[in-house]
């Protein structure tokens, strides 16, 4: 199958809150993940002198298959932009191209290469090489079509947290696995009861070859397609959750249902500005919120249920 990239550029509102109104726009339309470049990032220590050039505007951009729905969804796309330049004074404006099979499955690996992410921890794609020092646990993960490459703020935030609070024999669940790179982190921390779930078929798809990849699977390490926490039997030390602050609230709302008396929620993909909402939202359902990390106005919060 074909693709057509649609790439919003738009100028900043702060940057943050920009692209997170315009990502809203297209998880609206089905979309599962966006790419978001920020001229204004700084590159990682260390980055390499042949590293891709940083892009020359702020932008969000996401990818729409080429069948019959196509032309709704550009459609769709451009009136949610004009309602944010009416309602926010966001103004932005599309650009189509296209994408082969090829393109989309290969192209973007450019961009990733091995990244340290906690004190012990580093994230390295299946297609490069890396010798790890000594005490490094390296995660192998070629995310395919799902959201989780190490990259992303919301993801070193949750495996910071879970360095933390992870204890040998630990039950883990990840709602909203994506490629599996928490499961991943938690089995290599000591957890004896790894579970992801997933409403993504290729999300679980993906987890599972990235778990075998880590000489990890069943029945210790599981992944399954479903709803947050619908359908899922037991109670884990601990949960966690890299997903959208809609989301988030919701699974608030079930989450007792599956988190034991003690165990800590970790909770990303939020922005800083959203803080009072979420810890509000955390406390009114019994989590004591204990730590809360910072990183380029996103946030993760570990809170633990006392109830």
């Amino acid at each position: 199958m074909d693709w057509v990239a649609a790439r919003v550029i738009f100028d900043p509102l702060p940057t943050v809150l920009a692209a997170e109104l315009i990502a809203a726009v297209f998880y609206d339309l089905g979309v599962k993940g966006v790419v978001i470049d920020d001229p204004d990032a700084d590159p990682a220590e260390g980055w390499g002198e042949d590293a891709v050039p940083p892009c020359s505007d702020h932008a969000v951009t996401a990818y729409f298959p080429r069948n019959a729905d196509l032309e709704a969804h550009c459609r769709a796309l451009e009136v949610g932009l004009k309602r944010l330049t009416e309602a926010a004074g966001l103004h932005s404006r599309v650009v189509y191209s296209d994408l082969c099979e090829e393109d989309w499955a290969e192209s973007w690996k450019t961009f990733f290469w091995p990244q340290k992410v906690t004190s012990a921890m580093v994230v390295k794609p299946t297609w490069r090489t890396y010798e790890p020092r000594a005490g490094e646990s390296v995660i192998e993960i070629d995310p395919g079509m799902a959201f989780g490459t190490g990259a992303h703020p919301t993801t070193v935030l949750c495996l910071r947290l879970l360095e933390t609070q992870v204890k040998p024999g630990a039950a883990f669940l990840d709602v909203g696995t994506g490629s599996g790179i928490l499961m991943i982190a938690a089995a290599k921390l000591g957890a004896a009861k790894v579970r992801g779930v997933d409403n993504d078929p290729v999300a679980v798809a993906v987890a599972e070859k990235n778990l075998q990849l880590n000489n990890l699977g069943p029945p210790a390490c599981q992944v399954s397609c479903g709803d947050l926490v619908d359908g899922i039997a037991g109670r884990y030390d601990l949960v966690t959750a890299n997903i959208l602050l809609p989301v988030i609230l919701e699974l608030l709302e079930r989450v007792e249902g599956v988190l034991a008396t003690d165990g800590v929620l970790i909770c990303s993909g939020l922005l800083a500005q959203n803080r009072d909402e979420v810890v509000a939202r955390m406390q009114k359902k019994g989590l004591a919120v204990e730590t809360v990390l910072i990183e380029q106005a996103w946030m993760a919060i570990a809170a633990r249920r006392r109830s």
